[in-house]
C-alpha cells in the first residue's frame, strides 16, 4: 500500500511538471522559478500593454467635439434618469460609468441589455436617457432594444468603436471611443477599448459635475457612511455631550467638588457658569496638572481660581470638522457648545470626534 502512494504521488508530480513546461516558457522540473529572460519578457509585455492604453487614452482628445458636447446637454436638460446599458466588458465598464456619474449629480443606474429585453425595460421611462456602450456597436442585445427605444421616445446617447455601427447610427449623438489596436497581442480581447470607454465616461461625468456646479457637500450627500461625508455633514450637536452628560458647576464651587464632577461625567472637563447661566470658564485635566504644580489646597480653593476663563467653544450647528481645526490651531482637547447667549448647552472633547470618525 505504501508503494502504492508513493507511485501516485511521484506520478503526479510528473503531471504537474510537464504541464507547467508545457504553459509557462522556461519553466523546467530543474528551475520552477522564471529566468531572468523570462522575467524580461513578462515587464516588456506589461509596459507594452500600458503603452498602447496610454495611446488609447490620448486619442480621445481628437474625439472631444460638438458630438460631447451635445451629449452633455441632453443630459442635463434630461428630467429622468440616465439609464447606462452594456454588454460582457462594456457593461463592467457601463456599471462604473453609471456610479460616477450617480456620486457627481447626475441620477443614473445600469440595466443589463439582456435583462432590459425579458421584462426590465419596464424601469426606464420616457423622461430618462439611454447610454449604450458597444465597441462593435452592433451588440445584439442591444440592437434589438433599439426599435423599443424608438417606439417609445427615449433618447439615446451612444459609445462606440464605429461610428457606422446600427446603434451610433440610431443615436441621436454618438461618443466616439475609437482605438487603434487593443492592447491584447491577438486584437481580439477588450482592453485598450474598455479603457478609452472608462476615461470617456469620466470625462463625460466631470463635465456635468462642473456644468452643475455640484459641490464638496453635494457630494458628501451621496457619501454619508464614506470619511469625507463625515467630515462636511456631521454636525457638532451629533457629536457633543448635552443635556445630564454635560459637566457643569457654578462659580464659587470648590475645586474638590468640581473634580468630583469632572470624575461623574467622565468628560476630562467641567464648564464652569455664572449665576445668570453663563459660561464663566472651563476646568480641564490640563488644567489639573497646571493646578498641581502651584501652591493651592485642593480643598480649599475655588474652581474660579484654577480654572481657565470662559475658553474656546464651539456652536452647536457647526461642522465637526470645524470643531477640530479650533481644537487642533489652539492645541486644546475640549470644547464648550453654547447657544447665542453664550449659555454652555454642550461639551465635546477629541475622543468623540475619533470615535465619529471626523479624525
Amino acid at each position: 500500500m505504501l508503494v502504492q502512494r508513493q507511485y501516485r504521488f511521484e506520478r503526479q508530480s510528473r503531471v504537474r511538471l510537464s504541464i507547467n513546461a508545457a504553459i509557462i516558457p522556461g519553466f523546467s522540473s530543474g528551475n520552477p522559478i522564471p529566468d531572468m529572460s523570462q522575467s524580461s519578457d513578462l515587464i516588456q509585455s506589461a509596459q507594452r500593454t500600458i503603452r498602447f492604453e496610454i495611446e488609447a487614452v490620448e486619442g480621445l482628445l481628437a474625439h472631444i467635439d460638438a458630438d460631447f458636447v451635445r451629449a452633455c446637454e441632453m443630459i442635463l436638460a434630461c428630467k429622468g434618469r440616465v439609464v447606462v446599458v452594456g454588454m460582457g466588458k462594456s457593461g463592467h465598464i457601463g456599471n462604473k460609468i453609471a456610479a460616477t456619474l450617480a456620486s457627481t449629480g447626475t441620477t443614473a443606474f445600469f440595466v443589463h441589455p439582456a435583462e432590459a429585453s425579458h421584462g426590465d425595460m419596464g424601469m426606464i421611462t420616457r423622461d430618462d436617457i439611454i447610454l449604450a456602450l458597444s465597441n462593435s456597436g452592433s451588440t445584439s442585445e442591444i440592437v434589438t432594444l433599439l426599435p423599443l427605444i424608438k417606439r417609445l421616445g427615449i433618447k439615446l446617447i451612444s459609445m462606440t468603436g464605429n461610428p457606422d455601427s446600427p446603434l451610433a447610427k440610431a443615436a441621436e449623438v454618438n461618443l466616439d471611443a475609437r482605438v487603434a489596436q487593443e492592447a491584447c497581442p491577438l486584437n481580439l480581447a477588450p482592453t485598450s477599448s474598455t479603457t478609452a470607454a472608462l476615461v470617456l465616461g469620466d470625462a463625460l461625468a466631470i463635465a456635468l459635475l462642473e456644468a452643475r456646479g455640484f459641490t464638496a457637500e453635494d457630494f458628501a450627500f451621496s457619501h454619508p457612511g464614506g470619511a469625507l461625508g463625515r467630515r462636511l455633514l456631521l454636525k457638532v450637536e451629533n457629536v457633543m455631550h448635552a443635556g445630564d452628560e454635560l459637566p457643569r458647576v457654578q462659580r464659587g464651587t470648590l475645586l474638590k467638588e468640581a473634580l468630583m464632577e469632572m470624575t461623574r461625567k467622565g468628560l476630562g472637563m467641567t464648564v464652569i457658569v455664572e449665576a445668570d447661566g453663563r459660561l464663566a470658564g472651563i476646568f480641564t485635566d490640563g488644567d489639573l496638572r497646571r493646578t498641581l504644580d502651584r501652591s493651592i489646597d485642593l480643598h480649599t480653593a475655588k474652581i474660579e481660581d484654577v480654572m481657565t476663563p470662559h475658553g474656546k467653544t464651539a456652536r452647536a450647528d457647526m461642522l465637526a470638522a470645524e470643531a477640530l481645526k479650533i481644537m487642533e490651531d489652539h492645541k486644546i482637547n475640549a470644547l464648550v457648545v453654547v447657544d447665542k447667549q453664550d449659555h454652555p448647552v454642550g461639551a465635546l472633547n477629541m475622543h468623540d470626534l475619533l470615535r465619529a470618525g471626523v479624525m
